[in-house]
């Protein structure tokens, strides 16, 4: 048995960690980005950024104002067993979290836009997998790169490269927007709220890692290659 009540504590350490501590990957990419760098107005950029969350971490700060929606990816094992609203549980960790960090409130009604006042509720996603344990994953996903999403509906004539040019198009129309540099989440397949959502589940996994099907690592490749050749943001 799982008291809800653990969830809660989990979630708001999650959220007031994920807003302060980036990712010992994100800032191995930044530091091999800065490396590669030769255009000076581009190493400034991710000179501050790098400064910027050392002053983060030190100070117990957040990295950045925006906190955006926070969403909640939830693998819950089919022997646990618990009572009470596990989503409820979790947009009171949500609320919890943001209140002891000290995080920007930035969730609003979607049709009153009144601000809820505790960054609640979150966009939670629950799968069911083997096991007896819950693993619960928390990505607070910024407005500014939120808004830049997009979804496009392919003809199977389009090929893999109809895929890369869409990334890359979509790339260069939000230009400086979602905060450069970024990491780009892409879905392929199923219908369209699968491939958003697939595109949100691959922010989750750690920088330089590849997909296990070949096929796809190499796409994968080639879309990296491709954004990175269109010589915007550092």
């Amino acid at each position: 048995m799982i008291e809800l009540s653990g969830v809660r504590e989990v979630v708001a350490r999650l959220v007031e960690r994920a807003c302060k501590v980036l990712p010992a990957d994100v800032t191995g990419a930044l530091e091999e980005a800065l490396a590669r760098e030769s255009h000076q107005g581009a190493r400034g950029v991710l000179e501050l950024i790098l400064a910027n969350s050392r002053l983060a971490l030190q100070k117990g700060v957040p990295i950045c104002q925006d906190t955006g929606i926070d969403v909640v990816f939830v693998e819950l094992g089919d022997q646990v067993r618990m009572s009470g609203d596990l989503v409820d549980e979790i947009n009171q960790g949500i609320a919890e979290g943001t209140r002891q960090g000290f995080l920007r409130r930035a969730v609003c009604d979607p049709i009153t836009r009144v601000n809820t006042g505790d960054n609640a509720p979150a966009v939670v996603h629950v799968n069911l997998v083997p096991g007896d344990r819950v693993r619960i994953s928390l990505l607070p996903k910024g407005c500014g790169s939120e808004n830049m999403s997009m979804v496009a509906m392919l003809p199977p004539s389009a090929g893999m490269e109809g895929v890369v040019k869409a990334v890359c198009g979509r790339i260069l129309e939000a230009g400086p927007n979602p905060c450069p540099p970024g990491i780009v989440g892409v879905g392929l397949g199923g219908t369209m709220e699968e491939a958003a959502l697939l595109s949100k589940r691959a922010l989750l996994r750690p920088l330089g890692t590849r997909h296990k099907r070949a096929d796809v690592a190499r796409l994968e490749e080639s879309i990296e290659t491709s954004v990175n050749g269109l010589g915007v943001g550092p």
